[in-house]
């Protein structure tokens, strides 16, 4: 097996683009490829452009004739179906949706088999994460389910236990859809609570189908919940179902609204416990899954400030050349910054928070502690289930 990652690219992905007043400004992936240059880790990885996903590979996860809405809506924006939740405010259509949302896919998909093929140990597609669109429907952002499309590739080529960890601040509801009856499929997701944040599902109650009991892990956290607890609700539950699932492979999914910087969300994260979870996620790739690790981007609205260091800091984590947080910002990056979006960009690597402090959960918790509940409620409800212990 190669010991190299892969970073999957195409620039053609930066037209996933709902407009100029839609948050989720293409410029983000944009600056974060930059920001990957600048730093000198596209020296350290293989960088690669998977084709775009065709039609038998969609159908892995989508309906046929939601492919056609979306080809449809795709040439003919005004025609789209919002009964597919096409051309409506969170997924306005626009001309070459269907090509560009079948490339980022394809870049999720082209990982997955580069990591199972033992092409690369490791490959990100920070473009990807797209783990709100369902079997028929598009939502949240998010018109095809890289995430779930690679993990149903995984499952073509003959994996038997993948293990998919969502971090993203909203419940990665589309992939937790679509290996609801899947045993073979482990979903965790850590997430806001669904009281306070779309898509209002992912409570610890779903466990996954009676055919598939435990297979589905969500931690439904607290609004307001900082660094200590989100890493400490992450190490609770996380290490101990991947120790006992044995994935083959692990997916991850790293939407960078958890920072306490993002518009759409309230978790209050810095971008250094964001690192402190992806390098935990990097290091349960090698104890559980013999280091085959598919990494992906997500959501992330503060797209000059987090995203691009966020994400640049998974890219150096997955290439074995880990960005020190104290790293000065190349000046030409901020230049680049100031002439895309008239926006200063960050100083440093961090946001003054490394290392990230928190308290093992087998120190003991406090039941009258709100995060604390949230892991308990998360454990009680999945871990029966799977012969652990709560």
């Amino acid at each position: 097996m190669s010991g190299r990652a892969q970073l999957m690219w195409d620039e053609a992905v930066t037209g996933y683009d709902f407009g100029p007043e839609h948050p989720m400004d293409p410029v983000r992936l944009a600056l974060t490829r930059s920001l990957v240059g600048a730093l000198g880790l596209d020296r350290e990885v293989e960088v690669v452009a998977a084709r775009a996903a065709g039609e038998s590979t969609l159908r892995l996860v989508h309906r046929q004739d939601y492919i056609d809405a979306v080809k449809a809506a795709s040439l003919d924006p005004g025609a789209a179906d919002p009964a597919y939740g096409l051309g409506t405010v969170d997924d306005p259509a626009f001309a070459g949706m269907h090509e560009v949302s079948s490339l980022i896919a394809g870049q999720s998909v082209g990982a997955a088999e580069a990591v199972w093929r033992g092409q690369a140990l490791h490959a990100v597609n920070f473009a990807g994460g797209l783990h709100h669109a369902m079997p028929g429907a598009a939502s949240g952002f998010c018109v095809y389910n890289d995430a779930a499309l690679a993990i149903a590739r995984l499952l073509e080529l003959g994996a038997e236990r993948v293990a998919y960890v969502d971090v993203d601040v909203h419940h990665g509801d589309g992939v937790q859809a679509a290996f609801w009856e899947d045993p073979r499929v482990l979903t965790v997701s850590l997430h806001e609570h669904p009281r306070t944040l779309f898509p209002q599902t992912g409570w610890p109650e779903e466990t996954g189908a009676e055919c598939a009991e435990g297979a589905a892990v969500n931690i439904a956290l607290p609004a307001g919940t900082g660094d200590a607890g989100w890493v400490r609700a992450f190490h609770a539950v996380v290490p101990e179902v991947l120790a006992d699932f044995r994935p083959q492979v692990l997916v991850t999914q790293h939407g960078a609204d958890t920072h306490f910087e993002d518009p759409l969300a309230h978790l209050a994260v810095s971008l250094d416990a964001q690192r402190a979870v992806q390098v935990a996620c990097h290091e349960l790739a090698h104890e559980y899954a013999e280091g085959r690790w598919v990494a992906l981007g997500g959501g992330g609205y503060a797209v000059v400030d987090v995203v691009p260091r966020s994400w640049a800091h998974l890219v150096g984590i997955a290439a074995g050349r880990p960005v020190d947080p104290e790293t000065v910002i190349p000046e030409g990056w901020r230049q680049e910054v100031y002439a895309r979006t008239r926006q200063l960009g960050p100083m440093r690597m961090t946001d003054g928070r490394w290392p990230v402090g928190w308290a093992s959960w087998e120190e003991g918790y406090d039941p009258a502690d709100r995060l604390d509940q949230a892991v308990v409620a998360a454990r009680r409800a999945v871990f029966p289930l799977r012969g652990l212990l709560a």
